[in-house]
């Protein structure tokens, strides 16, 4: 297992980072994954034992349960808190009163002390902002991240979701006032869906942000389950929830693509879609989930598959992002001065 740098921080963490959503399956989350206490047991327990020393969840996930478990697992297992980072996240809606979503100081405080309650610790080692909070301004939101640092209940602080001007913004104001800044981003980022590299990837590759792309392989799609003749793959996530939203069409060339390439490194269609992932310019760690242990093994051991510059130019081709305003008009005028 590679380690790589979390931002300017200084902290590593491993290159695949064990994403829980799949915990619980309380409500609507049943969709995505149901795994009780001793199932999660052992799926915590894999991915450490192969390296893995970040694990990501959220408050939201199952409405708490997949952070209860995720750290009665950790207790379980007699693992060393200390040796493993812990990520959680602050926005979604955790029931029906009016003040239980949102970034909100009243909000981010309270759901920070019940998300260390549930995962038994003292505190978080990475806090996401999971979305935009339109009704709360950028200000108040850095404020109140940088002083739920300073209480020691939360380390560093990331955001999920939020467009690139946006993420800018609150560098900027916490700059100007001296706040802690996000370290890091959590972006959908997939070959059938590459729009993080329009603004976000150059924002993060400027700034020394961390990226930690979670749904990699486009909630199941890229695994080879579905084909043109198959929508429903009779035991994939997306035959109940098929989010996120993608041009399948597209994505079919791409696992045409796919197809070639895993035939010929014996290995399969969603590992490919792994590695080039994890090969991407500024990539830190890519969030993997699993519901069975064969799942997660085949997901590990992606970070294995070496992609030649031919697979990766096949790849980058049939995957490749339409060209939009200003981004052509940025390349076309960057050949006005260059360095002979």
């Amino acid at each position: 297992m590679k380690y790589n740098l979390l931002g300017s921080t200084g902290l590593l963490v491993s290159e695949i980072c064990f994403g829980t959503m799949t915990f619980g399956g309380d409500g609507y989350w049943e969709a995505i994954g149901s795994l009780q206490q001793n199932e999660a047991n052992e799926l915590i327990r894999q991915s450490v034992d192969a390296g893995i020393n970040f694990i990501d969840a959220a408050n939201m996930y199952s409405f708490g349960l997949a952070e209860k478990i995720l750290g009665q697992s950790l207790k379980d297992l007699g693992i060393n808190r200390n040796e493993i980072v812990i990520a959680t996240k602050v926005l979604g809606r955790m029931n029906d009163k009016p003040n239980s979503a949102g970034l909100s100081r009243y909000h981010i405080f309270n759901s920070v002390d019940e998300s260390l309650q549930r995962l038994q610790m003292n505190h978080i080692d990475l806090l996401y902002v999971h979305g935009v909070d339109a009704l709360t301004p950028v200000e108040e939101i850095m404020h109140s991240l940088h002083d739920i640092v300073l209480t020691g209940k939360v380390r560093y602080i990331a955001v999920c979701n939020w467009p690139a001007w946006m993420v800018m913004k609150a560098q900027g104001i916490s700059n100007a006032n001296g706040w802690n800044k996000f370290a890091a981003l959590q972006y959908y980022y997939s070959l059938a869906s590459r729009d993080i590299e329009r603004e976000i990837i150059p924002m993060a590759l400027d700034q020394g942000l961390a990226i930690m792309p979670w749904s990699p392989l486009a909630g199941g799609f890229l695994t080879g389950k579905y084909r043109r003749d198959k929508e429903k793959s009779g035991n994939g996530r997306r035959d109940e929830f098929d989010f996120p939203p993608i041009n399948k069409e597209k994505a079919y060339h791409i696992i045409d693509v796919l197809d070639e390439i895993a035939a010929q490194k014996e290995a399969s269609i969603a590992q490919i879609a792994l590695a080039w992932v994890r090969l991407k310019s500024g990539i830190t760690s890519t969030i993997i989930g699993a519901k069975k242990a064969e799942q997660l093994q085949q997901n590990i051991a992606s970070t294995s598959l070496i992609l030649s510059p031919e697979d990766l130019s096949k790849i980058d081709k049939v995957s490749a992002l339409t060209k939009e305003y200003p981004g052509w008009m940025v390349e076309r005028q960057s050949t006005y001065r260059t360095l002979s």
